[in-house]
């Protein structure tokens, strides 16, 4: 069995305050994947970069207090890939990538991703264009590389009109674009990767939010969005048995998204 998780934080401090290390100690995960640390490796305490039994690999933001993504994982990895070999996206600290050779049948890479956010303006939803058209080529890349591969992660896009409370009066707004939702189409569709979630929960709606706005009682009302993702190679993804989105606890805006797959790691 392989237990996976993917949680973004809103900061790490923040959520570690709040109770998300304790939290993690209880959920026996292979790996968890972190995304918006907005710390800095000057910022981490020791208990950050290693929590009991993990080791954490982190890529940055070069901007203090913004962004940044980790992994959290209790097997050694053979190459820690941090960024995707673009300056300016890898400035925001947004990919890394994690491979193993000897824990699965296959080689095997685990990923955190987070996707730039286009809701504060014009100018970011071009960048998160941008991030976009140059993320899929290595999508592309990574699915023809003979892999198993997992990619956590908020994608900052709700695929389908299951996925927002709100579809109707979100139509024009970032996240919910039309081609953003192509994009995202063109990716399980035309490259072959599996949303592990809705491998498991194809029809849910209101249980599938991940994200919750902090304006206008969201929460309390659930109006959430699901842009938190595990996106994996059809293998490994085809044998996802189980999710947990786990609310009973806020760590951040986001719930930490859990997926169990039905395989056996060496």
């Amino acid at each position: 069995m392989l237990r996976i998780i993917s949680a973004n934080l809103n900061g790490i401090r923040s959520a570690v305050n709040k109770g998300f290390l304790n939290w993690i100690q209880k959920q026996n995960a292979d790996f968890i994947c972190l995304q918006e640390l907005k710390a800095q490796e000057t910022d981490m305490t020791p208990e950050m970069l290693a929590p009991s039994g993990y080791q954490g690999y982190f890529h940055y933001a070069e901007k203090k207090g913004y962004s940044g993504v980790g992994i959290y994982t209790k097997h050694k990895p053979d190459q820690v890939i941090i960024g995707l070999g673009h300056a300016d996206i890898d400035a925001e600290g947004r990919y890394i990538e994690l491979q193993f050779n000897q824990v699965y049948k296959k080689p095997l890479s685990i990923v955190s991703l987070y996707l730039p956010s286009g809701s504060s303006g014009e100018d970011r939803q071009q960048v998160k264009f941008s991030v976009m058209e140059r993320f899929y080529p290595h999508l592309e890349a990574l699915k023809a590389s003979g892999r198993e591969v997992v990619v956590c992660g908020d994608w900052n896009i709700a695929h389908k009109e299951a996925d927002l409370k709100n579809w109707k009066g979100n139509k024009k707004n970032s996240g919910f674009l039309p081609e953003e939702r192509a994009w995202m189409t063109e990716i399980f569709e035309n490259l072959g990767w599996v949303d592990a979630y809705r491998k498991v929960h194809p029809e849910t709606t209101d249980e599938c939010y991940t994200w919750w706005s902090n304006r206008g009682a969201a929460w309390e009302k659930n109006v959430g969005w699901r842009i938190d993702y595990q996106v994996t190679t059809p293998e490994i993804g085809n044998s996802a048995n189980a999710c947990e989105i786990y609310k009973a606890e806020r760590f951040s805006d986001h719930a930490p998204l859990t997926v169990h797959y039905q395989v056996d790691l060496i």
